[in-house]
This record gives C-alpha cells, sequence and structure tokens, in this order.
C-alpha cells in the first residue's frame, strides 16, 4: 500500500474534470517548453516538441487525448493492469523455460532446442516496427488487441502440438504475440510516464519478476510430474486474454470519453475497403517485413543445423540456405534504401548517436547472454544434480534481484536526473561475473558459486534493462518514442537470435564430440540417445561413471559458450561512449494526468 500511496502521490496536479479540456492542455502546452537547452526536445526534422496536434499521426493524438481526459484513478487502473499482465508473463515465461526442454526431448530433439529461439526471434524481430507504426497510427488499443490474439493463439497451438515443426511455428506465434504486447505496454507506459519517473514506471511494471521467480519454476515442475507440459501451456490459453482485456477497454473508454469532451476527433477515411488493404500494406511495409524476417531466419538456421547435417558445412541444403538468406538480407537493404514507399527503418533515427549507442549496447547485451542462456536449465539438472523446480529458483536469480535493483536505478536516474554514470559501473562488474562463469560453470563446483555469478549479472543486467528504454526515449520527443522502442527491440531480437545461434553452433559442435571422449565404453552405443534427450541424461543415476561423462561434457560445452558471451561484452564499452549524458529532469515528453 506505501508503494501505491507514493504512485499516487507522484501524479500530482489537478484532473481534467477539474479543468477544461483547452486549459488543461494550454497548460500543458505550457511546461512542454521546459527542456533542457543542451538537449531540447525536438522532431526529427527539427521542429521543436509544442509542434501542433494535426502533426501527429493519429495514433499519438489518440493517447494524448486519453491523458488529458483521464482521471487518476484511470491512469492507477492501467498501471494495475499492466503490472498484472507482466505478472502473468513472468509466471507463464517461467514456465515455459522449466517446460521447453521436456518438450524437445519427447520429439528427441533436445540438442534442436536453439532452433526454436532462433526462428522465434527473427521472425518477432522483424513484426516490432510495423507494430509501433499500428500503434502510432491506428491507436495503442488496437495494437496491443491484435497482439494478445496472437500469444493466445500460440498457447492453444503448443499445448495441442503433435510434434517438434508444429510447435516450433507454435513459439513463433506465442513469442510474437507476447513480446508484442509487452512492447505495447511499454509504449503504454511511456505515455502515462514523465521522462524522470519513467525508469520508476518501468520498475513497478516488471517488478511481477520478483515473485514468479519462485513461483513459475514451481509450478512448472509439478505440471510436469502431475499433469502434463500440454495444461503447462493451455492453462495460459484462458488466463491471459481474461488478464489482458481490462487496459483495452480502459483505453477504448477514456478515448470515447476524449471525443465526448471535444479533445479529440474522430479518424475519417474516404479509402475503400481494397483501398484500406493497400494503403496500409505499404504504410506497414509488409514486403519490407517479409525480406527481412524470412532472410535472417534462413541465414543463421544453418549455423546451428550443419553439426547434424550429412556432410556438415559442404551439404548441399546447407550452403543454400546460407547463401539464400543472405541474398534475401541484400535485396532487403536495397529495397529499403532505394524502393520502399514506407521503410521498415527510420534512418532519420538511427543518426541520433545516443540511438545508435544504446540499440548497440542492446544488441550487445543480448547477444552476449544469449550465447549461454538457453542449456542453463538442463546444466543444472545434469551437473548440478537439482530439480525443475531447484533449476528454475537458480536459473531465475536474475528476475529476482534485477526485479529489487530497477527500483534503485530509477530512484537514482529520478534523483540525478541522469543515467549514464550507472553504465560505468554495471558493465565492468557485469563481465566480470561473465569470466567468473567460466570458471564455476563446469562439473566438481559448487553451485552456491554459480548463484553468487548471476547475483552480479542481475546488478549489471538491472542497469542495462532500464537505462536502455530511457536513453532512447531521452533522445526524441513524444511523437517518435513508439519508434525509437521499436528499433530498441528489434535489435535487441536480433541480439538474441544471433546469441542463440552461436550457442546453438557451440553446443552442437562440443557437446557431442564431448560425449564421444568422456563416456565410458558401456555407454558409447547409447550416444546420440544421450544427446538428443534430457530424460536420457538424467536417467543414469547420480555418481556412475555415465552420468559423470555426461557432466564433463556439458562442462566443456558450456565454458566454450561463457567464453563466447564474455568476449562479445567487451564491444558494450565502445558502446556505452556513444551515449549522451542527457538530464532528464528537465525534458517535457508527455501531456495530462501521468505518473
Amino acid at each position: 500500500m506505501a508503494l501505491l500511496s507514493q504512485f499516487r502521490e507522484a501524479l500530482g496536479g489537478k484532473t481534467p474534470k477539474e479543468s477544461s479540456p483547452t486549459a488543461s492542455a494550454a497548460a500543458d502546452e505550457k511546461k512542454e517548453t521546459a527542456v533542457d537547452e543542451a538537449v531540447p526536445v525536438t522532431g526529427l526534422d527539427g521542429s521543436q516538441s509544442d509542434q501542433a496536434q494535426e502533426d501527429l499521426q493519429h495514433g499519438v493524438k489518440k493517447v494524448e487525448a486519453i491523458t488529458q481526459a483521464w482521471s487518476k484513478w484511470s491512469l492507477i487502473a492501467v498501471f494495475l493492469n499492466i503490472w498484472l499482465l507482466y505478472f502473468v508473463y513472468a509466471f507463464q515465461y517461467a514456465i515455459l523455460t522449466s517446460l521447453v526442454p521436456f518438450v524437445t526431448s519427447e520429439f528427441d530433439s533436445h540438442s534442436l532446442l536453439n532452433i526454436i529461439y532462433i526462428v522465434a526471434n527473427a521472425m518477432t524481430a522483424a513484426v516490432f516496427i510495423p507494430l509501433a507504426k499500428i500503434l502510432d497510427v491506428w491507436g495503442r488499443a488496437e495494437g496491443y488487441a491484435i497482439m494478445v490474439g496472437f500469444s493466445t493463439l500460440g498457447l492453444i497451438l503448443m499445448a495441442a502440438c503433435k510434434d517438434l515443426p508444429t510447435f516450433c511455428a507454435a513459439h513463433v506465434f506465442y513469442q510474437l504475440g507476447f513480446r508484442g504486447m509487452i512492447f505495447s505496454v511499454d509504449v503504454i507506459t511511456a505515455d502515462a510516464s514523465k521522462l524522470k519517473n519513467r525508469g520508476l514506471a518501468y520498475a513497478f511494471t516488471a517488478s511481477p519478476y520478483i515473485i514468479t521467480a519462485f513461483a513459475g519454476p514451481k509450478a512448472g515442475e509439478d505440471a510436469y510430474n502431475y499433469l502434463s507440459w500440454r495444461w503447462g501451456f493451455g492453462a495460459f490459453a484462458i488466463i491471459v486474454p481474461v488478464v489482458a482485456l481490462p487496459l483495452y477497454f480502459v483505453l477504448k473508454f477514456n478515448a470515447k470519453k476524449a471525443q465526448n469532451l471535444g479533445i479529440l476527433e474522430g479518424a475519417k477515411s474516404d479509402r475503400t475497403i481494397f483501398q484500406s488493404i493497400w494503403y496500409y500494406t505499404v504504410e506497414f511495409d509488409a514486403l519490407g517485413v517479409f525480406l527481412f524476417s524470412a532472410g535472417f531466419t534462413i541465414f543463421l538456421l544453418p549455423f546451428t543445423l550443419a553439426a547434424s547435417a550429412p556432410n556438415g558445412w559442404s551439404t548441399g541444403y546447407i550452403i543454400a540456405m546460407i547463401v539464400v538468406g543472405l541474398v534475401l538480407l541484400i535485396v532487403f537493404v536495397v529495397y529499403e534504401l532505394k524502393f520502399a514507399p514506407v521503410p521498415m527503418l527510420n534512418f532519420a533515427l538511427i543518426s541520433d548517436r545516443t540511438v545508435i549507442g544504446t540499440c548497440l549496447l542492446g544488441a550487445v547485451y543480448q547477444v552476449s547472454y544469449y550465447c549461454w542462456f538457453y542449456y542453463f536449465s538442463s546444466f543444472l539438472q545434469v551437473v548440478n544434480n537439482v530439480t525443475i523446480a531447484q533449476a528454475g529458483y537458480i536459473n531465475n536469480t536474475f528476475s529476482v534481484v534485477s526485479g529489487v535493483l530497477i527500483f534503485a536505478v530509477g530512484f537514482l536516474i529520478r534523483g540525478t536526473g541522469r543515467f549514464k554514470w550507472l553504465l560505468y559501473v554495471g558493465l565492468p562488474l557485469y563481465v566480470l561475473a561473465l569470466g567468473l562463469m567460466i570458471y564455476f560453470r563446469r562439473p566438481d563446483q559448487s553451485v552456491g558459486f554459480l548463484i553468487m555469478c548471476e547475483v552480479f549479472i542481475s546488478i549489471g543486467g538491472a542497469i542495462f534493462i532500464i537505462i536502455q528504454q530511457v536513453a532512447v526515449q531521452a533522445a526524441v520527443d513524444h511523437q517518435h518514442v513508439a519508434a525509437v522502442l521499436s528499433l530498441l527491440f528489434v535489435v535487441g531480437q536480433i541480439g538474441g537470435a544471433i546469441g542463440a545461434t552461436v550457442s546453438g553452433t557451440i553446443w552442437t559442435n562440443t557437446f557431442y564430440h564431448a560425449l564421444s571422449m568422456y563416456l565410458p565404453e558401456s555407454a558409447q552405443a547409447d550416444i546420440d540417445a544421450i544427446y538428443g534427450d534430457l530424460t536420457t541424461q538424467l536417467g543414469y543415476e547420480w555418481g556412475t561413471p555415465e552420468r559423470y561423462g555426461i557432466q564433463l561434457a556439458y562442462g566443456y560445452a558450456q565454458t566454450r559458450m561463457l567464453a563466447a558471451g564474455t568476449a562479445v561484452m567487451v564491444l558494450a564499452f565502445g558502446c556505452v561512449l556513444l551515449i549522451r549524458n542527457i538530464d532528464v529532469k528537465k525534458i517535457a515528453q508527455v501531456k495530462g494526468t501521468v505518473f
């Protein structure tokens, strides 16, 4: 309750009911001019942020009208619903992380785990920028509702799938929907908070990870042991829409209220249905989305598949996939630069060095993290002999520690107005922790040292998570918040896909080889089953030569994954230097009743 009281107290000011909409808008327009002279809030064309309302896209106009029309209680309801949505997302993510290795093992494909993440990350990366356009052109509520539909469909398909390809396709829908939902609510959070308080706003909405870090893995273990992994996914196909839809209705209700108050005019169009289809096909750059997602996916997959191909890297389809993927990416770049009526990428955004530095930092961080993350749960169960739930608890150390520390980061940004100095604290600590984990991620080491390293990683991660979002938004005006956030999410997804590719490449080229070296002769005949099935690996008794050989093989592969992640993270020091030291206290970016 104390946190809620602080939240309400921070709102300040009078609600639109207490003054006329015109007066409220005028007062807010006056506040908008109070900006830092060194870092003015300007549009990308150089215009000041107090641009005329008619210059804004309809979705931005709509959300500014909503924040001027709604009451404090509506604002509180929005933040509480976003918190609850994050709780559901974090809870099901913790369950999914525990169950997916067993799903792939059921289809005898445990070592192809990374392929699911590569495809899902690549496909999702191509959707954020069109989604940002939907949020700006149609509205926040409309884009959010579409993503709720995708996530629900993905959960239904995952629960009902009969083979790995179907599960992989379902996971794409699931990740696209959930990541799209999180992106949408992050944009809505930005709409409803002052820039100096944005770190705190994101900390509040992301705080459910502290709870679900413990509840999720246990729920995943119980679902696997007493129900089935299918119910682990199927239950959320019911829960997600029930939790997600109230936010949609709150936004739509207040949009109607803004129209009744005369703050917002309804969108009008004389286009026919077919003209509208063509308009939005061009506006959302459907061809660019296809070229990027197809090219990126096809190019990355061979790096994981090559080790299991008949002739390795000389296999015809491996070579063909690399060539076709590379050609599609080249065609994508040429099309975007020369021919796209509405380019997928806003090249004006990329010219800002703070945006460049922050996005590169996000990409490097994601590549480094996912070089080693995906097989960590399996490693803990096989090498440290912990249960599914215990592996989940350790795996979620990051969620607990960073979930607490992001509040500290948010308060420090609010108090000092600056954020760059925190990167000089978090980055060296993060690199140190990765280096230590190289030594401790092998057999005969205490799991306590792994938890220690996870805590250090969490401190650095908490700083990265908040500062990346605040920094890119501080570099632009409200009109372009969704666009720069989409750019940050895109490079994050690309980084995650590259990290998964590096991880999969190292795994497939080292783990099988290590098994052949360390397994005793009695188990050599079963090497294929051991390689592809986590359940088979856990089936060997603790302390037997077979189990110890598997543990040594895990250590052999994992230390190399971590070495790659550490090497990549060194690049982050250069990224930090590009970021400007902006004073967020002096930038007014949003209007109306906000946090």
